[in-house]
This record gives structure tokens, sequence and C-alpha cells, in this order.
């Protein structure tokens, strides 16, 4: 029997870095990282096998792949103490693409799914943070409707300057929960006249829509284009990786951030990145607030009055420090990485081989192999 979903967590996982073909790049290494007994949030990975069933079988799935993905979050919800759907005590989940070559036109980011009128009131009171229920749910109505329901984000993004103009706020962390409660009905508003129906409550469906919508962005004109430009075959298919949520907006002992282990401009051995406090990840790449430096010395350099991560989370910036240097040493590589900070624990999202200018290549082949990470022959093979 074909198996069609891999799971992972607390230290292991049915998936390896080898499998990408099958998982995915993302999930392929998600894999790989909850292997080494890296902090992983707990999560699955369903196929690009089934990927590539939707489309051989008039975009239907496996009979089999529900009760795969139920006793797949059970597992996410036995290691995390909640359960999807629950109104009490609600698990969340992102949902990302995750094709074995990375390409634009995919579907992006889904975070917070399982949030509607009910759970973000549970996920307020067992936070003690109203705001942050709050906050969390307007971001997944943005990015749901924009990614899966086809209502683009510049709607609520209208409607958030709108908000913030009459009310006199600059910053979108200048909102108070009631702001925040109030900003929810405006967008659900939003999407009924837009679409004719309201946002989607019931977490099940939240969640085939959201794979249904990976599945889609496979087909889509811009991926179609892509791969025949880069001569990707069709049958390829993607992967969806499905994790358990945690939280970079839980105030100031959280954050998110990407980095590289080595600068990719120079190819100095040095972190180099960037993060935000009390953000979720899509804030650091939609330019709406600065980001602050990783290390202190990159912040003195750039002339920053902002902390770095160095600075205000001391703890979560030494493991990830350590984790940087696990995973380069395991990979052989330098590695381009995303983090999350929940409440001072540092969670990793993501690895993999981090791109590079033609002059960092070269450096970093050379001090690889001087490290003994990599042979002079291998350092020799990896500069053009």
């Amino acid at each position: 029997m074909t198996k069609w979903v891999y799971s992972f967590g607390d230290g292991k996982a049915e998936g390896k870095a080898e499998m990408r073909n099958l998982l995915g790049g993302k999930g392929a290494n998600l894999a790989e990282m909850a292997n080494l007994g890296l902090p992983v949030p707990p999560g699955f990975t369903i196929t690009s096998e089934v990927c590539t069933y939707y489309y051989a079988h008039g975009e239907t799935y496996p009979a089999e792949l529900k009760g795969d993905v139920e006793l797949a979050l059970a597992q996410i919800g036995a290691l995390t103490g909640k359960s999807f759907g629950d109104p009490a005590n609600p698990l969340l989940v992102s949902v990302r693409s995750g094709a074995r070559a990375s390409m634009p036109g995919m579907m992006d980011t889904v975070l917070n799914l399982g949030l509607n009128d009910g759970t973000v009131e549970a996920v307020a009171e067992l936070a003690g943070d109203r705001r942050f229920a709050y906050d969390s749910y307007r971001r997944f109505i943005t990015m749901y409707s924009d990614v899966v329901l086809g209502v683009d984000h510049h709607h609520f993004e209208e409607i958030l300057e709108a908000f913030k103009l009459q009310h006199g706020h600059t910053l979108d962390t200048d909102l108070s929960a009631d702001d925040w409660a109030e900003l929810v009905g405006k967008y659900k508003a939003k999407v009924l006249a837009e679409l004719g129906k309201p946002f989607p409550q019931e977490p099940h469906a939240q969640l085939w829509g959201a794979i249904g919508a990976v599945f889609g962005s496979w087909m889509n004109q811009r991926a179609i284009t892509y791969r025949r430009l880069h001569s990707i075959p069709e049958s390829w298919g993607t992967a969806v990786n499905v994790q358990a949520m945690v939280f970079g907006n839980m105030g100031e002992t959280s954050a998110t951030g990407v980095a590289f282990t080595r600068n990719p401009s120079t190819g100095e051995h040095a972190l180099y990145g960037e993060f935000l406090v009390n953000a979720q990840g899509e804030d650091v790449v939609a330019g709406i607030r600065t980001p602050q430096d990783l290390t202190e010395k990159a912040r003195k350099e750039a002339g920053s009055d902002k902390p770095s991560m160095e600075a205000a989370l001391p703890e979560a910036f030494r493991e990830f420090e350590r984790i940087s240097n696990v995973l380069e040493n395991h990979y052989r590589d330098m590695q381009d990485l995303e983090f999350t900070v929940e409440k001072g624990k540092l969670w990793m999202l993501q690895t993999r081989s981090g791109k590079r200018t033609a002059k960092a290549a070269l450096r970093i082949a050379v001090e690889l192999a001087a490290e003994g990470r990599i042979t002079q022959e291998e350092a020799v093979a990896r500069v053009d």
C-alpha cells in the first residue's frame, strides 16, 4: 500500500534528507532536522506522489489520504497536548508548499490555520493574551483569503492602513486587542462582499482548502512557464508540509528571523541575517518594520540603535549559533535558515543550502576545506 503521509517531530521522522524527490526540499530537510534531534515543530508531509495522483484522477485524492491526514494530525496533537478543531484547546497549523526544486508561482505559506470565531477566544484565554490571538486571526484571514480564496491581500492592507490613519497609529504593533478584533470583523465583511460567501470557519474545511491550493498552484501559469523554461518535468509534483504553529508574535521574548551560516555576499564565516521581535515570518520580508541584526558585531557595523538578537534574546541566540554549526557540519555546506523564537524557546523552520555570489562561493569552499569539513577535491568542484 502506498504511503502518502510522512510524520516528523519529537526527535524523529519517517523521512530523511535523501527523500527529496518524494517529500520535496522543505519536507526532506524538516525530517532530517527532526532526526538530528533539533527543535522542529511537529508536523507531516503529504508526498509529491499525491500531487501526481491528484492530476491523473480528475483533481481527486487517494481514498486513504483523509484518514492518513487525520492520523498525522492526531500525532501532532499528542506531542503538543492540543487537538485540531477543539474549541477549548485548539491545535493551529501552518501549511507550506514544497517541491523538490523551489520555483516562483507556487502557493505561499498559510499561518495560524485552525482559527475561527470560536477558537480565537480559546487561544486568547490559553495564552492570556487577547491581542496576540486577534493579531494571529487577522493574519490568517489575510493569508488564507489571498492564497486560497483568491481575495488579494491589498484589500486587507487598504482596510488596515485606513484604520491606522483614522486612529493615529503608525505601526501594526501600536494596535490593541480591540483594534484587531474590530479589523477581523472588517476583513470577514470584505471576504463576504468579494466572494458572496463567508470566510470558512470549520478547521478541517480550512485545511483541505489550503492543501488543494498547494496542489492547484503546481499548475498555475507562472509555475508552468517556469518549469518549461527550466526543463522541470510536470510529473515531479509538489509536496505539502503541515506543521504545528509556533508563534513569534507572543510579545517581547518572541521573534522570527532568517539567516545564513556564512555571509552569502563575501563568504565570511559569520552568521548573517536579520530578525524581528514580536513578529511572524512574513513581517521580516514584507518591509513593514525594519528588521534587526542577529549579532552585536553586525549591529555595530550597520550603525543600528535597535538591539541585536545576541543582546535581546541571548539564550535563544546561543542555541541558534549551536544549531547553525550542527547543520553546517551535517550538510557540509553554508546553510540558509528560518527560525522562530516563542517565549524564549528557539524553533527551526527550514534549512537548505544557501545561494551565494561567485566571490563568496570561492571563499566558502576554501575555508570549508581548511576546516576539514570537505575535501580539497570537493572544494575545487564547488567553484564554477
